[in-house]
């Protein structure tokens, strides 16, 4: 407001609200980007999640360069370029285990031997 000039409240209204939502978009991916880092794993990521991600990342900045569109949108695609790039990168760097179980499976568990007797000295 003290900044830029606008030709009413009502645009000044519809652009902070636009600034918000891209603000809000933003917070909303960087959750995946940390819980990544804290697992040390892109197992929970399916490769085909990541393959539409990239596929809309791609027609949102051939959509910014070729349609005539203000400049916070395409802020927000080029931010949204920054994170995929990092998920890109998480993905490289935490290979995915094939040997980790993760969650619910139809194989058996294997059971360590301290717990098997511990188990067998609990039975009468």
């Amino acid at each position: 407001l003290l900044y830029l000039k606008h030709k009413s409240w009502y645009s000044y209204l519809i652009s902070s609200l636009a600034g918000f939502v891209y603000t809000f978009g933003f917070v909303m991916m960087t959750p995946q980007l940390y819980i990544n880092y804290r697992l040390k794993s892109v197992e929970h990521i399916p490769f085909r999640a990541m393959t539409y991600r990239a596929m809309s990342t791609f027609v949102d900045d051939v959509a910014a360069f070729l349609i005539d569109m203000p400049l916070m949108h395409r802020l927000s695609c080029l931010r949204d370029d920054i994170v995929f790039m990092i998920l890109i990168y998480q993905r490289w760097i935490y290979r995915v285990d094939k040997s980790r179980v993760m969650g619910v499976t139809d194989q058996p568990a294997t059971e360590e031997p301290a717990a098997v007797a511990a188990l067998e000295a609990l039975e009468p």
